[in-house]
């Protein structure tokens, strides 16, 4: 979406679910991820809810979070690494 002076700004209009941690493994490693952190009784519960933050909740997403952190990017530069420029 461009914004004020032709630059690009990114929003979130809509979402679901968390991110999945970063570095878990790939699908396969997060869904294992998420299998530990359900059952206390695995024997790497513990250790991967440590290795989360100490907590992890699948179903959480927040629309203004997302949006929180997409203006950080853009006041940061990383977007233009996304969107370049259009050559005209």
């Amino acid at each position: 979406v461009p914004a004020d002076g032709g630059e690009i700004a990114a929003r979130c209009l809509d979402g679901a679910r968390a991110c999945p941690p970063e570095d878990v493994g790939g699908p396969g490693g997060y869904g294992g991820f998420l299998e530990a952190i359900k059952d206390p009784g695995h024997e790497e519960h513990e250790d991967l809810l440590e290795w989360a933050g100490g907590a992890f909740d699948p179903e959480e997403f927040s629309l203004h979070d997302v949006n929180a952190e997409l203006r950080d990017l853009r006041k940061a530069g990383s977007l233009e690494a996304l969107w370049p420029p259009e050559e005209e």
